[in-house]
């Protein structure tokens, strides 16, 4: 046995063994993504890097075995900078989008591509669970949106933008609609929610899924607040608004209306609920409406937690800031939702942050036969009926979508990685970018070999399973590629090994085509 420290830890261990696995034995995580047990382990992302102590020296965990006396770093400041660096490398040599620019570009952050795989596929309770995941009320959205998604859509390079907003509102039809979501159990915390608009809707919705219960006060006669407005206009027909409340109704939220809220009302409110949250619009004076006072002048809601100056009181919505697109107040609804939930756990809110995103930018001509090769030909359907899309039109223009996002976005270990370590995927990049090229001529896979980081463990993997062909590195220097060698499909050279070497794969290389998060 031998005996070594990592982060000042004792720890023993057999001879043979890894410094990544011996840490693994203390509960040190070390990330990695070239490692794979069972395999040689050639180090090559480089992410794994641990400090040797005695010499200063970078060493990959993954394949140094541990000596008697060993005395590592594994979680200072050095350390970070050399993983991070590392990832920031492999990010140069990387095309590929992790999330959909559609999605992106959604205030409330919807995965649209998944929801237009279920719809394209028929079913359609599925694509409204994906809606209901991220939005309180889709059926109002799916009139009143101003689309920004389809402005990002990258079909528009082929012909035209997918009906992503028609699409939402079919989710959102009233034959299906009565869907309700699986609350968590409940937290015993009461919530109050003074105002019944876009943001204010939102916010109950998100926090009572949370398991938290909620009462909306609304001090007109009528519940809905500015969306009343789009209705009044001729936007949102009256019958959509008052369905959605109908739901949320169903849901378990509670509403009050012909309810003033003033200092004295506040200050009852707030003694009773644990939480408030104020989202009466933008007609609002903090400290003549509620008796909310600024801090010496200064801004009296945090930007980022919505939390005011008082304690358990947080503020969402146009009373914050404009809101013109009903979206974004819907938006930040939910997002204020996050910070108070975490509040209600731990005493203090938190700001809201998105995974790390690879990104790459606009398609190139060449590349838009790449991604139709996911999609079908054909213009945009225009819905012959006011009130939307039939299923048959719903299931023609869903089909359109190129599905831009990434089929491993939720097992990336690049990732993982690069949003851990607050990665710069721009640090590196340098001239042009490669092609993004997909290959589909595969039964169970499909490779895309811009988002390999030529980790070897498909090659290693393919020799295991004695595979004629496999695969192997061409190429040399930095214009080394993991291709089929003798310029045959991938369909021959992966006969058997196909599922493991996808499964292995750190990143979106090589993926199932039946992923679950890509199929319907």
């Amino acid at each position: 046995m031998l005996k070594l420290r990592i982060d000042n830890i004792a720890i023993t261990v057999p001879e043979g063994t890894t410094v990544l696995n011996a840490a693994r034995t203390v509960g040190i995580e070390i990330p990695s993504m070239c490692y794979l047990e069972g395999c040689s382990n050639h180090p090559t992302c480089m992410v794994c890097m641990v400090r040797n102590n005695a010499n200063q020296q970078m060493l990959p965990s993954c394949a140094t075995k541990v000596t008697e006396g060993m005395d590592l770093a594994s979680n200072d400041p050095e350390v970070f900078e050399a993983r991070k660096e590392a990832i920031e490398l492999l990010l140069s040599d990387h095309v590929g989008d992790c999330e959909a620019p559609c999605r992106v570009a959604c205030p409330a952050y919807m995965d649209i591509p998944k929801m237009n795989r279920f719809i394209a596929n028929g079913k359609f309770i599925e694509a409204l669970k994906i809606v209901k995941e991220e939005i309180a009320l889709p059926g109002i959205l799916g009139y009143i949106c101003s689309a920004p998604c389809e402005k990002v859509c990258r079909r528009k390079d082929v012909d035209q933008a997918v009906s992503i907003c028609l699409l939402k509102r079919f989710s959102a039809d009233e034959e299906i609609n009565f869907y309700l979501p699986k609350k968590k159990a409940s937290s015993g915390k009461k919530v109050a929610v003074i105002g019944s608009g876009p943001a204010g809707l939102s916010v109950a919705y998100h926090l009572f899924l949370d398991g938290h219960s909620c009462d909306i006060f609304e001090k007109e006669n009528s519940l809905g607040g500015s969306l009343n407005t789009c209705v009044n206009n001729g936007e949102l027909p009256n019958n959509i608004l008052e369905r959605e409340i109908e739901i949320l109704k169903q849901f378990g939220l509670v509403f009050h209306t012909n309810q003033k809220i003033g200092k004295e009302e506040l200050a009852k409110i707030n003694s009773d609920f644990d939480a408030v949250i104020l989202a009466s619009g933008n007609s609002l004076d903090s400290e003549t409406d509620f008796g909310i006072k600024s801090a010496n002048g200064s801004v009296w809601i945090d930007q980022d937690t919505f939390a005011t100056n008082s304690k358990g009181i947080f503020a969402t919505g146009s009373i914050i800031r404009f809101q013109k697109m009903a979206v974004k107040a819907v938006a930040m609804g939910k997002e204020c939702a996050w910070s108070v939930d975490e509040y209600l756990k731990k005493g203090e809110g938190k700001a809201t942050k998105r995974t790390f995103n690879s990104r790459f930018g606009t398609l190139r001509k060449e590349e838009l036969e790449e991604y139709l090769k996911e999609s079908v030909e054909g213009d945009r359907i225009e819905a012959k009926s006011v009130n939307g899309f039939t299923k048959k039109e719903a299931i023609e223009e869903a089909k359109r979508c190129l599905h831009c996002d990434c089929r491993k976005v939720d097992n990336c270990k690049l990732r993982t990685c690069a949003d851990a370590y607050q990665a710069d995927r721009r640090k590196f990049l340098f001239g042009e970018r490669n092609n993004v090229v997909k290959y589909f001529n595969h039964q169970s896979i499909i490779y895309e070999p811009e988002k390999c980081i030529k980790c070897g463990l498909c090659i290693e993997i393919a020799e295991k399973y004695k595979e004629q062909t496999g695969l192997t590195n061409i190429g040399r220097g930095f214009t080394v590629k993991v291709a089929v060698p003798f310029n045959q499909e991938i369909d021959k050279a992966l006969r058997v090994a196909a599922k493991d070497c996808a499964e292995a794969c750190p990143t979106g290389a090589i993926s199932l085509k039946k992923l679950k998060s890509f199929s319907a």
